[in-house]
């Protein structure tokens, strides 16, 4: 009949089939397959369907459910033996897609709409679960190898990095040192030098005034008189003239050397005054 209010003439009609359009539900039973590198697995599913069209759910084909339930059975087979094991498991959601669609292409002469396909256990063999798990512990002992390695390489840069940049601070470091000690040490020269310079220049002063000759002779007997309480300090071997205690002997010594270079001085100061008058004329 058609849809709407129809009416049954008793002892002649009667309703023959009956047909729910709601979303249907069929556990799809465990089956065996084989897998593209020869693993059998155990698998089972659930099938989600609709009725789309009554009529030829009802006469175009005597069980729906059972057929339907025999096409995803087999699709499922096809489907697994074009997949090795690991795919089986990686491309899980590809599968029940890949499911659908062929369940689709053979039920629409049925008047029946496949919605999805899940996958609910797959069950392998107990040597193969073994091997698997052998397989996923030996990863996981390579993938640690490998970080364990890793961070071995990463700590000796770091160490040799770490290092490298010690030795060239610490080698700047002793340039900066170097380099402010020579400086230190040449001011200290130029400071002595300042110094022995303007001593001498106070001396020259101090012996060009009255009794400057008095003053170099009590200064030269008191380093001499300083010279002597230090000797053997240092050495047992020494050498002393024979009148070592003669002090102003030695002092009267020193003065007529230095008498001397007084005279000598002069001399050298007028030979150069008159060669440059010489040149001049």
């Amino acid at each position: 009949p058609a849809a709407g209010l129809n009416f049954l003439i008793p002892l002649l009609d009667r309703i023959r089939y009956v047909q729910s359009l709601k979303e249907i539900v069929i556990n799809v039973p465990e089956q065996s397959a084989v897998s593209l590198d020869n693993v059998t697995l155990q698998i089972d599913g659930v099938l989600y369907l609709r009725i789309l069209d009554p009529f030829k759910a009802s006469y175009g084909v005597e069980d729906p459910e059972y057929a339907v339930t025999q096409l995803a059975q087999t699709t499922m087979r096809s489907e697994l033996g074009k997949l090795t094991l690991d795919k089986v498991f990686r491309e899980r959601e590809c599968l029940n897609s890949n499911i659908v669609h062929s369940i689709n292409q053979a039920s629409d002469e049925w008047g029946i709409r496949c919605l999805r396909y899940e996958i609910k256990d797959i069950h392998v063999p107990p040597r193969v679960k073994e091997s698997m798990q052998m397989q996923v512990e030996a990863e996981r002992k390579k993938r640690a190898t490998v970080l364990e390695s890793e961070g071995t390489r990463e700590a000796a840069i770091n160490v040799a990095e770490g290092r490298k940049q010690a030795q060239i601070l610490a080698s700047e470091g002793q340039k900066s040192e170097q380099i402010n000690m020579a400086s230190g040490e040449a001011q200290a020269i130029l400071a002595k030098a300042e110094a022995k310079a303007k001593a001498i220049s106070m001396l020259s002063d101090a012996l060009t005034e009255q009794n400057g000759d008095a003053a170099a002779s009590l200064s030269v007997a008191e380093q001499y008189v300083s010279a002597f309480s230090n000797l053997a300090k240092k050495s047992n071997t020494i050498l002393l003239p024979s009148d070592a205690g003669n002090i102003s002997g030695m002092v009267t010594q020193a003065m007529t050397i230095y008498g001397a270079l007084a005279k000598s001085s002069p001399k050298v100061v007028e030979k150069s005054d008159d060669f440059g008058s010489q040149s001049s004329q």
